[in-house]
């Protein structure tokens, strides 16, 4: 007869169960209001570039600008490593739960950054300081909220994984840049140009509200299913995943590393372009150009999520990076006579940028998502992002040589080369995994592991799978209830 204690585990089990259900589209919501903060986060400097350029003419030199920007991008590249690894050995929800604080403490260090005794060049050191903070909680966003999404629409909706992922990341990463200028156009239009300090402090301020929103859901969230059944929390083989995944790491962090060498230099200093192009334009008159080079861009995001199914994700891929080339060669060949036209250069500065979303912006994270199993697919991930950060670091870093060295011309025909170098290395090196159940991957990688040998302990929470090497791989795996 059933007990008193069989009868309160059958409730306990049942009440995870219902738990678990919800936890899915808690954590699919959950990504998408994390990651709008990253993309707010990422975009903040736009603006807040030309405001401290008119704030401080003398001290804010084109070396103190790119350091500011490239202190979120070095932040970023460790957040990206050292979260991706805590997704897989310790869990999704700690990592989690970790960068949204990460995010609110370097957004409020930011907000209240000073110099000591009123310096210039020390609020550009504690800004610089706090943003790399920032960064390492929006750099950790990436694997932890990517991996969590992608492994939730596994188990909700797998014929709808990819476009669900792009609408609840690249979509709101990319969404992140209207909605920094807006609010900046918002604040500006209420404090007026003579309270510039008021207006970026206060743009600064509403980045840690944000990630906010999201800490009580990520706090009641579970591990997700695949991650509970394939986690490898100790004894990791990544010898054996480097052999088994050289190639698709070589397509995911080479592309990554194109992608944003282009797009993240031309989405932190596109402001200063504009304003460049507009000659004598005002603040408000920059920040209202930049607002539709920032519409014009989105939509490739909803284009490329419905061509990721029926086209496939490489082909898509190959094709945003095409349009880097055609838009590439177009802007910087005729630069001279395009920038003339201010509303053409920048429809066609929005349609380059339109296709970087289309294609990687898209595709990038969905196919680091889908190409790794479960108990290394944070860690695979998050070096994945981490390289493509670092080409966002030398590409900002490079930006501004470039343009004085070899003219403005030049950062469009680079991207344009770069848009050749992607659709090869797309071609040649990035797995399709459309329309795979992502836990046949993780069933192929465990008979992987028995064949060469590897024991060890797979799963989280109750449940303990053991690998035993019986010199057979149609049966690798046995589960062993606790």
């Amino acid at each position: 007869m059933p007990t008193t204690k069989d009868a309160e585990k059958g409730t306990r089990v049942e009440r995870i169960s219902r738990k678990a259900q919800l936890s899915a589209y808690f954590t699919i919501a959950a990504a998408a209001f994390g990651l709008i903060s990253d993309g707010y986060q990422n975009n903040l400097m736009t603006m807040s570039n030309v405001v401290f350029k008119k704030l401080y003419p003398h001290d804010y030199t084109s070396d103190v600008s790119t350091r500011v920007s490239n202190s979120l991008l070095v932040g970023a590249i460790i957040g990206q490593v050292l979260v991706g690894l805590i997704c897989d050995r310790i869990g999704r929800k700690v990592a989690l739960v970790g960068t949204t604080l990460l995010i609110v403490i370097g957004a409020t260090l930011g907000t209240a950054a000073h110099g000591a005794h009123g310096s210039a060049q020390g609020l550009f050191w504690f800004l610089t300081f706090s943003r790399g903070i920032t960064g390492i909680g929006v750099g950790g966003e990436y694997p932890a909220s990517s991996t969590s999404a992608s492994e939730a629409a596994n188990e909700k909706m797998i014929k709808q994984r990819g476009p669900v992922f792009i609408m609840v990341t690249n979509f709101v990463l990319s969404f992140g840049g209207p909605l920094a200028v807006s609010v900046f156009l918002i604040v500006l239009s209420a404090a007026g140009e003579n309270h510039l300090q008021t207006v970026w402090r206060v743009c600064f301020g509403i980045g840690i509200i944000l990630p906010l929103t999201v800490f009580y859901f990520r706090m009641r969230m579970l591990n997700s299913k695949l991650y509970r059944e394939g986690a490898i929390k100790r004894r990791v083989p990544y010898y054996l995943v480097f052999k088994r995944y050289w190639r698709s790491l070589i397509g995911t962090c080479g592309a990554w590393f194109l992608y944003d060498f282009v797009t993240f230099p031309n989405g932190v200093f596109s402001g200063t372009i504009i304003s460049s192009v507009i000659k004598n334009g005002d603040l408000k008159s920059t920040a209202e150009w930049q607002l539709l080079l920032g519409s014009i861009a989105l939509p490739g995001v909803f284009v490329g999520a419905l061509l990721c199914n029926p086209f496939g994700r490489r082909n898509t891929m190959i094709l945003g990076f095409s349009g880097y080339l055609v838009f590439g060669l177009i802007i910087g060949c005729a630069y001279e006579k395009i920038t003339k036209i201010i509303p053409l250069f920048v429809i066609f500065y929005g349609l380059m940028q339109s296709f970087g979303n289309l294609g990687p912006g898209d595709m990038l994270g969905l196919v680091s998502a889908e190409s790794y199993a479960t108990p290394i697919r944070g860690t695979c991930y998050g070096l994945s992002a981490a390289v493509g950060k670092a080409g966002a670091a030398v590409g900002t870093q490079a930006f501004t040589p470039i343009q004085n060295n070899l003219g403005k011309k030049w950062t469009f025909i680079i991207a344009a080369i770069c848009g050749v170098t992607g659709i090869l290395v797309t071609y040649f090196f990035v797995p399709d995994m459309t329309g795979v159940d992502l836990a046949e991957e993780d069933r192929k990688f465990m008979d992987y592991l028995a064949e060469n040998g590897w024991r060890g302990e797979v799963g989280d929470d109750e449940d303990d799978v053991s690998i035993e090497d019986d010199g057979s791989s149609e049966e690798a795996a046995s589960v062993k209830k606790g």
